[in-house]
């Protein structure tokens, strides 16, 4: 059931074969296709030297939590790296929700991505690169499983330092994770589940995927340097400050996140995650605390509300 963006078709539900789809849907080339038939060519700047950006939205209950705010994300980075697309805000907003319509998913891992692409001349001028555009829907997927949201994360604090932030603007989503890979691994090593690295003056930075927050006498801190502005980070300064929190963006020692009240990370993949061990330390009692607990209901809750999220149309008549 190959679908052409030329005619932009709504999905009807009723009409797709979930066979062709069972485990999430791409659109590229200006089709809808099984993920199993997803292939971008080894001269793609995106696969040769990590030229793309992208970034990653999700589903919960059929319902997008806070796309506008990863569409700005995603325009914003497009434009800062000089990449164009035929495709405007709109129509990008119709292939996502398509794909996970087609998809069926009702709790899904919605990715848009933009590539340099490659030259038809394999010149090395960037300028005369093609940007191409991909987009999926997968089931949905999260740092920390159900264990970990229950007890809480165990943390490692790395040695690796991120990539400098004038080197490389981490407000733009991108796929340099080698200093994050050689975290994880540092991690792995020290019996931890995930890890956090250090910024280059030393302090906590963030993690795989994820930024982190600790919470001390009632307010909460989240690092300021280095680190890509996540919008599940903003949403904890939202909530915060819809329920009378404190919540800044400063530096973080290691000692300092370690003396926390409470510890938590964010990401799109997971939303507010409880840590409650750092390295060979429990955070405070070592059980998740109030104030995480607190927000994360809160997070939960607002992925109902029409004001923070966006309906997916399953089934409708195709025209």
């Amino acid at each position: 059931m190959t679908q052409v963006l030329s005619a932009l078709p709504v999905v009807d539900e009723h009409h797709v074969d979930r066979r062709r789809y069972p485990d999430g849907v791409v659109f590229m080339d200006g089709q809808y296709l099984p993920m199993s038939q997803a292939k971008i060519s080894v001269l793609d700047w995106g696969f040769l030297h990590s030229d793309a950006t992208y970034d990653t939205v999700h589903v919960w209950n059929g319902r997008f939590f806070r796309l506008e705010l990863h569409l700005d994300r995603f325009f914003g980075g497009m434009e800062r790296l000089r990449m164009k697309l035929p495709y405007d805000r709109e129509t990008i907003e119709s292939i996502l929700k398509n794909c996970v319509a087609l998809s069926g998913h009702r709790s899904a891992y919605v990715e848009m991505i933009c590539t340099r692409g490659s030259s038809p001349t394999f010149s090395r001028d960037p300028r005369q690169a093609e940007n191409r555009f991909i987009a999926f829907a997968v089931p949905f997927g999260s740092v920390a499983n159900k264990e970990q949201m229950e007890r809480g994360l165990h943390v490692a604090i790395s040695e690796t330092v991120r990539i400098p932030p004038n080197s490389i603007d981490p407000s733009i989503k991108n796929y340099h994770w080698l200093d994050l890979v050689k975290g994880l691994f540092d991690a792995y090593d020290m019996g931890a589940e995930t890890a956090l690295i250090l910024d280059t003056k030393g302090h906590v930075a963030e993690g795989p995927g994820f930024n982190v927050f600790v919470v001390k006498d009632g307010s909460l801190r989240t690092p300021a340097f280095g680190v890509l502005p996540g919008i599940t980070r903003r949403t904890v300064f939202d909530l915060c400050a819809e329920i009378g929190l404190s919540a800044t963006a400063g530096d973080i020692s290691r000692a300092e996140i370690k003396a926390a009240d409470e510890v938590f990370i964010t990401s799109t993949a997971g939303g507010i995650m409880p840590v409650t061990r750092i390295d060979d330390a429990a955070i405070a009692n070592g059980h998740v605390g109030s104030i995480t607990r607190r927000l994360m209901d809160l997070y939960w809750q607002k992925h109902d509300d029409p004001a923070w999220s966006t309906a997916v149309a399953y089934s409708v008549v195709v025209t």
